[in-house]
């Protein structure tokens, strides 16, 4: 679901200044999970009336520790189109709070959602229709301080023409390098130079302070069909991703959930896999966000038994052995 075009604005203020890294964040991360063994994923468990209602809920984002769950949607309270929101909670065994908006320095009078998160956790990013810029949807960032603070967001700043363009750009996954400081931003876009629809993009920058490359499309990830929303998990050595089923063997419903893995973060995705029956419907399923140790695996869908038009789910399994 995306806006219309709006005339180019300016964006934003300045944002503040963003605190030194994490260094536990953004440390070359092994190949802890490229080994693992994993027991099956768990039918997938609506999120329940709190977070879900009768109207949109999709594109969760799951913090890095868990207790912070950012989704878009359309319910009452909202700035316009779909916004996006937060709910927290205490512990991992704790249920969900009630969500917040995150107001006007995130979000607009036209659709905001699909929000990542940078390797320190103080720059947010995310696409938006109605913050002006270079085209239907464009890429945002917003920065914070505090890396725990869920409501210090500053005003959305535009990522720019040079990666943005007049089409629809959307959907955005970031990783870091932590040897080089190098960073990846992996997004969907109808722009030309894929096969068609929405396809995979990625741009690259050699640190936070450096311009973003021209972007290029990833071939192993796109095809004449719908590719959108993507996660990578913390090895980035595995993406989920939303896709059609049209053109993709072992579809099942109208868009589904699939997975591609690399040998290193040099090598080539593999061909995206569908997660199967166990995970995707009939319906549409889509926007995955896997957790930081890999074990949830949130997405929405428009499934019977929902309490909307579309809800948040979540589905886990366990490491069977490291």
């Amino acid at each position: 679901m995306f806006g219309v075009s709006l005339a180019l604005a300016a964006c934003s203020e300045p944002a503040e200044p963003v605190a030194p890294a994490d260094a536990s964040a953004t440390a070359g991360v092994a190949n802890d999970e490229s080994d693992a063994v994993w027991s099956a994923w768990s039918t997938p468990e609506n999120l329940g009336p709190v977070l879900n209602t009768a109207g949109i809920e999709q594109h969760p984002t799951i913090s890095r520790d868990g207790l912070s769950l950012y989704f878009a949607s359309d319910r009452a309270g909202t700035l316009g189109g779909l916004d996006i929101w937060v709910s927290q909670r205490a512990t991992t065994e704790d249920a969900w709070g009630a969500p917040v908006n995150l107001g006007p320095h995130i979000n607009s009078t036209a659709n905001d959602l699909a929000v990542a998160f940078s390797p320190n956790r103080h720059i947010m990013y995310f696409h938006s229709a109605g913050r002006g810029g270079c085209g239907g949807s464009d890429l945002f960032q917003s920065r914070r301080r505090n890396a725990s603070d869920d409501f210090a967001w500053a005003v959305a700043e535009n990522l720019g023409c040079d990666v943005n363009s007049a089409f629809e750009d959307a959907g955005p996954t970031i990783w870091e390098d932590g040897a080089t400081g190098a960073s990846t931003l992996l997004f969907t876009s109808t722009r030309p130079g894929g096969p068609g629809n929405f396809d995979i993009f990625q741009t690259t920058r050699a640190g936070d302070e450096a311009p973003w490359s021209s972007p290029t499309v990833v071939a192993e990830l796109s095809g004449p069909f719908r590719d959108t929303r993507t996660s990578i998990s913390r090895d980035h050595l595995t993406l989920f991703i939303s896709s059609d089923v049209t053109g993709r063997p072992d579809g099942i419903g109208g868009q589904d959930v699939w997975v591609s893995t690399r040998s290193s973060a040099e090598s080539a995705w593999s061909t995206p896999v569908n997660l199967g029956a166990g995970v995707n419907s009939t319906s549409f399923d889509g926007a995955p966000s896997i957790s930081w140790d890999g074990t949830e695996l949130y997405f929405f869908s428009d499934r019977a038994g929902g309490q909307g038009k579309n809800d948040l789910y979540v589905t886990r399994r366990m490491r069977l052995r490291p």
